[in-house]
């Protein structure tokens, strides 16, 4: 749902303070057994260690790159339901005449139904948004520390104001609560646009041909929308990304017993020529181990929180932001007046919504 402009080394470091925290207590445990008790059995050879690591990183790098192509489809979808709104906008404008009626209909007659096709576009963009933002059970990361500190600070428009609230500017009486009583609402939105254009073909305001292409428009809407609610509703295998969580932990664990035995080493070729610094080289292990851990870890996260483009990230689709500017331009289009179309949905901690 959202898109953060700029994700800054800050950022980051701040979003992953507690776990940051954590490993270098860890490692600063291990190294003050390994120097100070004399526990020198905390010696894991760093060639096993490695080889895990190298594992890691490969499982990692894999559910990287598997979450990006859910977050990239998902927006190439909601692209493509930019292209095909403005559409539908404009053949809507451009095919509901009196051309080929028996009897001339007054402007204004084909003002209203123009309107009212346009603005249940726009009801359906907004039931859609909704379902994209339902909690579906695998997707637990707004429950993370740091992911609610986040949610915190911005207001996600799904969760300030109900489907229903936003259904009542765009439907009547009659087909808000028709369209509510159904469990797919996006749906029974597209069915209710097919009804209207076919009832509007048999009066002659919509030619046959144009009654087709519009079809083909509400066909191609219905394929937008599939495609979306199936990134929503399949998770990324679970097996994957919680191998992948176990694996970058057990690689957490086992770092300072490989690195801080491999700084004592050097430590002590280097007592010799550079005794201070040789005597004392086995602490510089602490904040390495923790780099190293960091990493892992953070790169494990970042795929985590990629895998549900719709949850409400902060590298998520903007799919708000993406509705509320195709509502502006249709609404352009019908001529409406500047003061009584919304405003773009605001940008907070540069994110858009």
């Amino acid at each position: 749902m959202l898109t953060k402009k700029r994700y800054s080394v800050k950022d980051m470091v701040l979003w992953t303070r507690g776990e940051t925290l954590i490993y270098l207590f860890y490692a600063g445990i291990i190294t003050i057994l390994y120097k100070v008790f004399g526990f020198t059995f905390l010696n894991v050879p760093w060639t096993p260690v490695a080889l895990i690591g190298t594992a890691v990183a490969f499982l990692v790098g894999f559910q990287n790159q598997s979450a990006y192509g859910r977050i990239w489809e998902a927006r190439k979808i909601w692209g493509a339901i930019v292209n095909t709104s403005r559409t539908w906008g404009m053949k809507v404008q451009d095919m509901v005449t009196d051309e080929y009626c028996d009897e001339s209909v007054s402007e204004s007659e084909l003002k209203k139904h123009k309107k009212i096709l346009v603005y249940r576009h726009i009801a359906w963009m907004t039931a859609l948004r909704y379902a994209m933002r339902t909690r579906k059970s695998w997707e637990t990361q707004h429950k993370a520390k740091t992911n609610r500190e986040w949610s915190n600070m911005i207001h996600i428009p799904e969760e300030v104001s109900t489907l229903d609230d936003n259904l009542m500017m765009y439907l009547s009486e009659e087909e808000r609560k028709y369209v509510l009583s159904k469990s797919n609402k996006q749906a029974a939105l597209l069915y209710l646009q097919s009804k209207h254009i076919r009832e509007l073909k048999e009066k002659g305001l919509i030619w046959e041909f144009a009654f087709l292409e519009l079809e083909n428009i509400l066909e191609s809407l219905f394929t937008h929308q599939g495609k979306s609610e199936r990134i929503k509703n399949f998770p990324y295998p679970r097996q994957y990304a919680s191998l992948g969580l176990y694996l970058t932990r057990v690689f957490a664990i086992l770092i300072p017993f490989g690195l801080i035995p491999e700084f004592a080493e050097i430590g002590e070729t280097m007592v010799g020529d550079f005794y201070l610094v040789g005597k004392y080289f086995i602490w510089i292990a602490i904040p390495f181990c923790a780099v190293v851990s960091w990493a892992f870890h953070t790169m494990e996260r970042l795929a985590r929180t990629g895998e549900n483009p719709f949850e409400g990230g902060p590298n998520d689709v903007p799919i708000s932001t993406i509705s509320r500017g195709i509502e502006i331009d249709l609404r352009q289009m019908l001529d409406e007046n500047l003061d009584e179309i919304p405003c773009q949905f605001p940008e907070e901690k540069n994110v858009q919504m």
